[in-house]
């Protein structure tokens, strides 16, 4: 597709548009050696039924996904309303995200499957594909299970948690 002749977007009102747009939050994990790796992300969506295919975009500027690309597999942990905290503690750089972390191997990859999430959804790394300032990862589903049934989903809109009519204007 050819580029209209438009003016260029600016970024902040970019994000505070797209902020209105509610989405899930998620914690990708995976082990590096023998060290546990994760990140939140909310970009995760289903891509195929046949074949069963997952997506997430993370920035080219994480440090942790270049520990987890090459092993080739991951976890996709789905977070619940009441693990907010949990996300906030894989939103930051640097700091050892796995201390006091409830988690276990997963069935197929052994990646990190987290303590209490809604669901997991279990990949090895099918295709990466460069997308501006992230990169497309595209994962085929190896295992996956919803556990929980007792809690909603932790949802994030206009810059914050919660549902989208607590973060009304």
């Amino acid at each position: 597709m050819g580029q209209l002749d438009a003016p260029a977007v600016d970024p902040a009102a970019f994000r505070h548009v797209l902020g209105h747009f509610c989405s899930g939050v998620t914690i990708i994990t995976a082990v590096d050696g023998d060290d546990p790796v994760g990140f939140a992300c909310q970009s995760f969506s289903s891509l195929s039924l046949d074949p069963p295919l997952v997506t997430f975009f993370v920035a080219k500027t994480s440090t942790t996904w270049p520990r987890i690309q090459p092993g080739g597999k991951f976890c996709v942990n789905v977070l619940a309303d009441d693990q907010e905290q949990l996300c906030r503690g894989f939103a930051v750089s640097g700091a050892d995200k796995f201390a006091g972390v409830a988690h276990k191997p997963a069935p197929v990859t052994g990646s990190p499957l987290l303590e209490g999430t809604l669901a997991y959804i279990d990949c090895t790394l099918e295709q990466v594909v460069d997308g501006g300032d992230h990169e497309i990862v595209v994962g085929r589903v190896q295992a996956l299970e919803a556990p929980r049934d007792d809690a909603g989903p932790l949802l994030f809109y206009k810059g914050k948690f919660g549902h989208p009519a607590q973060n009304a204007d």
